[in-house]
């Protein structure tokens, strides 16, 4: 069954009406091209049906890369989950590939991609991934992560992150037959596709090709967040366990207004999240990090105590961080004051961004909030 729709009319969505066409051009002129390592990223998962097309007259493959035909340049179709495997336009196969002829670029949900894109049934309908090479992925991940405005320095600091943490969950995930990455922050990096990229982006992504941090000759776990409130964690106060590269420092982000944060729960809002203790009489911070962050948090009701420990009492309550002090105002609502936004690990964005400044290069930044790192080079398979 065919579903077709105006990709025009689409892009018009995200307010790029009059000059798609122009961005599409003018990306695919600015980015060199580079042999990298391929990632796969998951865009949509377990849904019923996901839109697909291709900037350029886009070539549908099968399973065993057999041509079966073309799918014209601009226009979106629906892939179907059907009883073994996926509906798009007149075919149906176990799954499908879209690839872009010339420099074109693929469509996935509601945004452009480069690279190609395998659509997959999977446990719960399907799966749509963005096959793409790890630089052309860092493009966009890079102004996710980062305002394209900010110092180069903090810049190239993020990429080598960036690349490292992708390169981390791709060998973390080499069993899974699907994807590597997902694009959503809540677990992965921000990738959004060609419409964050930028001509910094590109700049700050090349002349650190290739370079990923490691310890002991292993590729770490580089993960970062936007700000500490004036000091990092150890990862075991957060996570549990222990890593020697991701240790407590000194953080430069004091100045940072997003940084400063508060957030007020009724009590019944408590009681809906943790319906098991009943009517909420007292939250309280009961274990500290060194740091002041909060690593186990007690909310008490008149039928139980529930205990939040670590990373769950910032994601349990949808907190920018665990660096909060809790006080109960006049009307017996709970008011946590903060600061910090993320989980307080591996380097902080704002602090990156006052280092590179005050002059600081981007190896400075890395070696500050990663312990006893290396920087080397990867050679593409």
């Amino acid at each position: 069954m065919k579903f077709q729709l105006d990709l025009g009319s689409l892009v018009s969505q995200i307010k790029i009406r009059h000059w798609w066409i122009s961005v599409l051009l003018w990306i695919a002129l600015v980015a060199p091209a580079q042999a990298a390592v391929i990632l796969r990223v998951a865009i949509e998962r377990g849904v019923n049906q996901v839109k697909v097309g291709s900037s350029t007259t886009g070539i549908v493959k099968d399973s065993t890369g057999r041509t079966l035909g073309q799918l014209p340049a601009m226009s979106a179709f629906y892939a179907q989950a059907v009883p073994g495997g996926v509906a798009l336009d007149k075919w149906q196969s176990g799954l499908f590939w879209i690839e872009p002829t010339g420099k074109g670029f693929v469509y996935i949900g509601d945004r452009w991609y480069r690279g190609r894109t395998l659509v997959v049934p999977t446990e719960n309908g399907l799966t749509a991934v963005n096959w793409v090479d790890d630089q052309e992925y860092l493009y966009s991940v890079l102004g996710g992560e980062m305002s394209a405005s900010w110092p180069v320095e903090a810049l190239k600091a993020q990429a080598i992150a960036a690349r490292t943490y992708a390169l981390y969950e791709r060998e973390k995930q080499r069993n899974n037959p699907v994807y590597d990455l997902g694009n959503t922050p809540d677990r992965w990096q921000i990738y959004k596709g060609v419409i964050s990229e930028s001509p910094a982006t590109y700049k700050a992504v090349d002349e650190t090709a290739g370079q990923v941090l490691t310890y002991k000759n292993k590729i770490i776990l580089s993960v970062f967040h936007a700000c500490s409130g004036g000091h990092t964690e150890n990862v075991e106060d957060v996570w549990g366990n222990s890593l020697p590269y991701l240790r407590a420092v000194q953080d430069y982000d004091q100045n940072i207004s997003e940084c400063n944060w508060v957030k007020t729960f009724s009590p019944s809002e408590i009681s809906s999240k943790f319906p098991e203790v009943g009517s909420v009489t007292a939250m309280v911070p009961e274990t500290f990090s060194p740091f002041r962050s909060v690593k186990v948090l007690k909310i008490i009701g008149n039928k139980g105590t529930k205990v939040l420990q670590g990373e769950q009492v910032r994601t349990a309550l949808k907190l920018k961080s665990t660096r909060f002090s809790v006080s109960k105002a006049a009307d017996g609502s709970f008011v946590l004051q903060g600061l910090g936004f993320g989980h307080g690990l591996g380097m902080s964005q704002w602090g990156a961004y006052n280092l590179a400044r005050q002059g600081v290069n981007h190896l400075q930044i890395l070696g500050h909030y990663y312990k006893g790192v290396a920087l080397t080079p990867i050679q593409a398979k």
